[in-house]
């Protein structure tokens, strides 16, 4: 077993640790859902409207693909954190995680469309 893998854990693995807390289910429900979820998704919104606003098509696209990747990631961690108990508030969020995977998906798929009707010019 390399020397470093119990006790220096790797660059990633330290940055990332938050969100592997998260995917694994271990991290306060409050903090994915209002950080990761609520203040995450907000930055990433007023990126795609300022690139939007400027007609920056790649930049749309790689932004869309980066929300893709991280509803991905978001839904199946708040899902997780949500299980850790059956308080009225992980009801509620595991509610709102389904309603959130739905949107997403929705927002996802009109949004690709629309940018692909303007590659195309239309």
């Amino acid at each position: 077993m390399p020397e470093h893998s119990v006790e220096h854990p790797s660059f990633l693995a330290a940055f990332f640790a938050p969100e592997i807390r998260a995917w694994r289910g271990k991290s306060p429900l409050a903090e994915v859902f209002w950080l990761h979820g609520v203040a995450l998704s907000a930055v990433q919104i007023g990126l795609y409207a300022w690139v939007r606003l400027h007609g920056q098509l790649l930049w749309e696209q790689a932004l869309l693909l980066g929300f893709a990747g991280y509803s991905l990631w978001i839904v199946p961690s708040l899902w997780r954190c949500a299980r850790a108990n059956e308080s009225f508030w992980s009801v509620l969020a595991r509610w709102l995680t389904i309603a959130w995977a739905a949107n997403a998906a929705f927002v996802l798929i009109f949004l690709q469309v629309d940018l692909l009707l303007r590659y195309a010019g239309h």
